[in-house]
């Protein structure tokens, strides 16, 4: 049994070291084979500290205590648990919500709502503030339809070309009734 516990051990001490040394070499051979076990307590990061753990724990149990060898087995086992859960909630998901990216490509602002915050001549340029996940951005703004749009317009992006975004108003005024 205790030939289990340091094969255990052992084996995932150096799986961890490998994977330190040359884990982006390795990541990018071996990039998308094991996608279909998508799981999140199968994150290599989990299963070498569960491995690790359980072989260390096995080790001392076994040697330390006067337990037999099936509760050994059993305590070591859930050791292992234990410490993947707590890896896995202080470390591994927090640093998954940490990977998310605030910025945008100019290839999304097109449906984007806005405001004018400098007024857009027919035939020229202004400034827009659009609302976006990351907080607000502000963009040169041209007309899209060739209309004077006053400042604190609610527009909507319709295009961008040459890092300007063309805008149209979000509701048009019915000029009928003035």
């Amino acid at each position: 049994m205790e030939l289990l516990f340091w094969s255990c051990f052992v084996g995932g001490a150096l799986f961890t070291l490998i994977s330190t040394l040359f884990g982006d070499l390795l990541g990018g051979w071996l990039e998308g084979v094991f996608d279909f076990l998508s799981a999140d307590f199968l994150k290599p990061i989990i299963s070498a500290s569960a491995i690790t753990t359980f072989g260390g724990s096995g080790i001392l149990l076994s040697r330390y205590t006067n337990i037999n060898s099936i509760a050994v087995l059993i305590i070591s086992i859930l050791i292992a648990l234990l410490l993947s859960v707590i890896i896995y909630f202080a470390y591994v998901k927090p640093m998954e919500n940490s990977e998310n990216s605030v910025g945008f490509s100019n290839s999304e602002l097109p449906g984007k709502l806005g405001e004018v915050t400098v007024p857009i001549p027919s035939n020229g340029y202004g400034e827009v503030m659009i609302k976006m996940v990351s907080g607000n951005t502000l963009h040169i703004a041209s007309s899209w339809d060739g209309r004077d749009i006053p400042v604190g317009t609610l527009i909507v992006v319709v295009n961008t070309q040459d890092g300007v975004v063309q805008v149209s108003e979000l509701y048009e005024k019915d000029e009928s009734n003035t």
